[in-house]
């Protein structure tokens, strides 16, 4: 396990090998910190990289070809050491292959490349997945990063969300952490502006599908933006962990999801799945932007 700093000058960030996750976004002007403390009280993570599973399977479990495939919710790349093979003045590769450790519950030779590049205010965050075998490969992945509450007011958070470009999203609700069978509108203020309350959190992460939105902006108190989240996903997720109030919002690209609620189908029918076939690569990134 190792840290690793790249500094700009406008930012700096914080990268461990131990699951490649961005740890520290910090603004060299004002030294504020934008990523969350990774305090266990809430949330002991920070920014996980979910793989090969976003989110859970239904009962913990998946079929594949006449086998029962198990893993534990977002896959285990977060919880794995990552090899540093790349590092510049603006830009860190890290690398994770597949092992006799992953054989077992993921059946799939795989290379996953995590990189960050630095440019002015923003830190993009780039995904690289090869299929170095001759069968196809399934797999999900996707962001989670936490970012920091602008203001902390009487244990109360006061922030918004903006969504751009929308007036109101069309939400699929999560249950003991899956996805419910049903669509439920979601009203917005104007502009695309939604409160963080722990009312709108209370069931769990609020998914939003089907490209409704490329950018998610945190506003401060007075609904001025504090950070920016960009991306080409065709899904994320918006959470804050119910009921505990939490100081820090993740807004989570994704391309993957949870299993619905009734679901009963194979690894290969999964929505929201990616395959990879022999020899092809997948490529995907966002921007954090402050």
């Amino acid at each position: 396990m190792a840290e690793y700093v790249l500094d700009n000058g406008e930012i700096k960030i914080k990268v461990d090998s131990h699951g490649a996750e961005l740890r520290s976004l910090i603004d060299c002007k004002s030294g504020r910190e934008y990523m969350w403390c990774g305090d266990a009280k809430y949330w002991g993570r920070v920014s996980p990289v979910l793989f090969p599973l976003v989110g859970s399977y239904r009962d913990g479990q998946c079929s594949y070809n006449g086998r029962t495939l198990q893993m534990s919710q977002h896959g285990f790349a977060r919880d794995m050491e990552f090899m540093l093979t790349e590092q510049g003045k603006d830009e860190i590769w890290f690398c994770l292959s597949d092992k006799e450790n992953t054989w077992e519950n993921y059946p799939f030779a795989f290379s996953l490349e995590i990189g960050y590049r630095l440019s002015g205010r923003s830190v993009k965050v780039l995904w690289r997945v090869s299929n170095p075998a001759e069968e196809e490969m399934y797999f999900s992945i996707g962001g989670h990063p936490a970012f920091a509450a602008p203001v902390r007011e009487k244990d109360r958070i006061t922030c918004y969300l903006l969504f751009d470009g929308v007036e109101k999203l069309t939400v699929r609700a999560l249950k003991g952490g899956l996805a419910v069978k049903e669509l439920t509108e979601l009203a917005l203020e104007e502009g695309g502006i939604l409160p963080v309350t722990e009312e709108v959190f209370a069931g769990d992460a609020l998914v939003i599908e089907n490209s409704q939105t490329g950018q998610v902006q945190l506003l401060d108190e007075d609904k001025k933006p504090y950070l920016t989240v960009k991306f080409d996903a065709p899904l994320f997720g918006v959470w804050t962990p119910p009921g505990k109030n939490a100081p820090f919002i993740c807004i989570e690209p994704w391309y993957g999801r949870c299993d619905r609620e009734d679901f009963d189908g194979s690894l290969s029918e999964r929505e929201w799945g990616n395959v990879l076939s022999a020899g092809q690569t997948f490529e995907a990134a966002y921007d954090i932007i402050i």
